[in-house]
């Protein structure tokens, strides 16, 4: 075992050990809120919200897990690597922001960005989740590329022109609809208002959300354009996947959340809920963007060597 494979071991076993107070303190909630002890709103979506989050907490333990025992490796690759595709997209990307948060919300005084805890939430609780968020993805950005180096070493070696032959037949919609996504959360982060139907709404956390979405969206649309296409040739082919990679399963896990939610308040339309943005507007993003993360993700595999994607 090398230092490389030391270093993913421990940050597996960290990653599902950061994330365990999350999960607990979602399963109290929920729990007392069934059993009327008051957790949360006790309505029936933050029921049903908060069960969502710890059936996701509990896979993001089973992969962590997965990456470093040694039934990882028999496990078949395409659940494994689709789980670990949104896991990572959902909590890797985000790093940024919860430093950032974690720097300059506090001192906005409006707090939080559309969270699934309660009002009177403790903030030894609030610790933990975010403590579980960055230690989950934190563990996830060393332990996954230590696992896909043991399993599918090829998929990342070499150079981007030596699979170029197959590049030219990947249409590059998926970068432009990326890149346009990308510019238009950019946009509002920035303090655009064109498309925000509810400018009293926004909060610092919205706009840092807003800009950490939008560089990713660009990030994937630069990385994914240049592994399909096998340019600049010269260049370590690792690089562009691992963004790429990052950047895709942001798009797609992130608007996919927020998708349903979206819709739901552009239909039930509820009291004292809004969203800055215009809701339909906000849907065709989404939508664009989960289409074009997995778009994403499919032209990265097909570029991969015939016997990585074998396995």
């Amino acid at each position: 075992m090398d230092s490389w494979d030391r270093a993913g071991r421990i940050a597996a076993y960290g990653a599902a050990l950061a994330m365990l107070p999350y999960l607990l303190i979602k399963v109290s909630w929920v729990a007392g809120s069934l059993l009327g002890a008051g957790g949360g709103s006790g309505t029936a979506e933050w029921v049903v919200l908060n069960s969502a989050t710890i059936g996701m907490a509990g896979v993001g333990i089973a992969v962590a897990l997965a990456l470093v025992r040694s039934w990882g490796m028999r496990i078949p690759g395409a659940p494994l690597v689709v789980c670990a595709w949104v896991g990572t997209g959902f909590l890797v990307p985000v790093l940024p922001y919860a430093l950032l948060g974690w720097l300059l919300v506090p001192a906005d005084g409006r707090g939080g960005s559309g969270s699934d805890a309660g009002p009177s939430m403790p903030g030894w609780e609030a610790a933990l989740i975010q403590f579980g968020f960055v230690g989950m993805g934190a563990g996830l950005a060393v332990a996954l590329p230590a696992y896909l180096r043991r399993r599918w070493p090829e998929a990342f070696a070499g150079r981007l022109g030596d699979g170029g032959e197959r590049s030219p037949k990947t249409p590059p919609w998926t970068a432009v609809v990326g890149a346009a996504v990308g510019l238009v959360w950019l946009y509002w982060a920035v303090g655009g208002t064109t498309g925000v139907a509810h400018p009293e709404e926004r909060e610092l956390s919205w706009h840092l959300l807003s800009g950490v979405f939008g560089c990713w969206a660009l990030v994937a649309a630069a990385a994914s354009w240049a592994v399909v296409r096998g340019l600049p040739a010269r260049a370590r082919r690792w690089v562009p996947m691992v963004l790429g990679w990052l950047g895709s399963g942001s798009l797609f896990a992130w608007s996919g959340w927020k998708l349903p939610f979206t819709l739901y308040l552009a239909i039930t339309q509820p009291a004292g809920t809004a969203l800055p943005e215009n809701l339909v507007l906000a849907a065709v993003l989404h939508l664009a963007a989960v289409g074009t993360g997995a778009a994403m993700l499919g032209a990265l595999i097909r570029t991969l060597p015939s016997a990585a994607r074998s396995r």
